[in-house]
């Protein structure tokens, strides 16, 4: 035992911060448990605030019970099997009344207070969950086959929330408090985490969420998904391969990142990549990888590395490929110019609604980075630099379809032109309110990349997959 036990009589109502707690690895959960419905009946409201009240009874009785010192030399099995023990202990002396699944249900909660994220542990041992959502410390809300639903996972108080909060953001050498209120960070698996607290946030700190799958998903998953036809399947694989500028585009959520994790699986495994991000998520599986993240200013307010400033450094990395997680100001221009100064291949996501916004979306980040450049030229260095643009697009039924494969072709005018290779057509929906739709081919025989397969010896294959789509339309979805 690691810890002096004191009489149960002398521990306090009020449970210790959390932040005093060693900052351990995250164990994995026994067995996730399933959120309640929303409309709970009131004879359960009433026992779980009997329950969160005896948990944090208990909670404080165990700090005043365990040297911190000692718990943060124990691995995390270990540590994990010595706090229920005297958890179990400090129940038997105080006379709790439980039942055996309650108690195992409050060991978890205590020991994932102490070592994990606290109420967050069964949410983040979900897999079908995409999104969590925690606003303040009594409402927490999931985003499950794209729909949100509420939960009834619920903090201690605030205090616990920012607790939590901080041992998330400290993981990645961040800050969240008063003086910095808004925080990006990640969880070890990649998972991107948002922190916004108080005074900006006015009922408590805001945590969210946007998991990673332990499984990553592929292009093919995402045929059986219907996110795509196996034609246009086809046409991002080969596209991927013979190393065209890709910028993919959608609104929140609709799974940009998703899918350029699948795009960047046709990387061959002799190519140096670099990666740029605000928060590490993407999982390239390729050999030669170099990861990098933007930093924030400390608490002086300097030390800022922004993401303009890891696309210039880049070219000069030596890279074949940059990937940037998402262009969001002045660093697509310096993207602009690695795609169009000898890194074929280079990939970047964007907010936009549409391929036509998304050009329009660059432009204005570009002007409002500061640079004076006329718009035919800026225009013109866009057309040199994308080839594809690609549209995700998350529907009302939750669904996420891939409703866009556009090719940039060039100027006419002041005007971009563009062609589609790729849409997909909203039919109508079903008695369960499911939209249904197909893919089609827009029939376009000798599209703009052909050149560059040949040269990359796949046009046999571009004119297979371009025949069997304009043969087959795909099946409503």
């Amino acid at each position: 035992m690691f810890g002096r036990r004191q009489s149960a009589a002398a521990a306090p109502a009020v449970a210790a911060p959390a932040s005093k707690a060693p900052a351990l690895q995250v164990p994995e959960p026994a067995a996730p448990r399933r959120p309640e419905p929303v409309a709970a009946p009131p004879a359960e409201q009433v026992r779980s605030e009997d329950y969160y009240r005896t948990k944090s009874m208990i909670f404080g009785a165990l700090i005043e019970a365990i040297d911190l010192a000692q718990l943060a030399r124990l691995d995390t099995e270990t540590a994990r099997e010595e706090i229920r023990d005297i958890v179990s202990e400090i129940i038997g002396l105080k006379n709790i009344v439980l039942s055996i699944a309650e108690q195992e249900e409050l060991l978890d909660d205590i020991c994932n207070d102490v070592l994990g994220y606290g109420p967050l542990e069964p949410l983040l041992a979900r897999d079908d969950i995409a999104d969590i959502m925690v606003n303040g410390a009594n409402r927490t809300f999931i985003e499950v086959s794209g729909k949100i639903q509420h939960t009834n996972v619920r903090f201690r108080d605030n205090q616990q929330l920012m607790n939590i909060c901080q041992r998330i953001v400290s993981q990645v050498g961040r800050r969240v408090d008063e003086a910095s209120p808004i925080c990006d960070a990640r969880l070890p698996d990649g998972s991107r985490v948002n922190v916004i607290a108080p005074p900006l946030a006015i009922d408590g700190p805001a945590l969210t969420i946007r998991k990673f799958k332990k499984d990553k998903l592929t292009l093919d998953q995402l045929v059986r998904f219907g996110a795509i036809s196996p034609e246009g399947a086809e046409i991002l694989k080969i596209i991927g391969k013979v190393r065209c500028n890709i910028v993919i585009s959608g609104g929140t959520g609709s799974g940009k990142t998703t899918l350029l994790n699948c795009l960047t699986a046709f990387i061959e495994h002799d190519e140096r990549v670099i990666t740029c991000e605000d928060a590490a998520e993407l999982q390239l599986q390729q050999p030669h990888v170099v990861r990098l993240e933007t930093r924030p200013p400390n608490m002086e307010g300097q030390g800022q590395v922004t993401m303009r400033d890891l696309v210039k450094n880049c070219l000069r990395m030596r890279p074949e490929r940059i990937i940037v997680g998402e262009v969001r100001g002045p660093e697509a221009f310096d993207l602009l110019q690695a795609m169009n100064t000898g890194h074929d291949g280079s990939m970047g996501t964007l907010h936009a609604n549409s391929p036509r916004e998304c050009l329009s979306r660059i432009e204005s980040m570009i002007t409002m980075g500061g640079f004076s450049l006329p718009a035919r030229t800026l225009r013109e260095m866009i057309c040199g630099s994308v080839d594809v643009i690609i549209q995700a697009t998350r529907l009302r039924d939750g669904s996420r379809r891939i409703t866009h494969i556009t090719e940039v072709l060039g100027m006419e005018g002041e005007v971009i032109t563009t062609q589609d290779l790729f849409l997909y057509d909203i039919l109508g929906e079903d008695a369960n309110g499911k939209l249904i739709g197909r893919h089609r081919s827009t029939g376009v025989g000798r599209p703009r990349v052909w050149e560059r397969a040949r040269y990359y010896g796949e046009e046999r294959a571009l004119a297979a997959a371009l025949d069997a789509a304009a043969d087959q339309a795909g099946p409503a979805l």
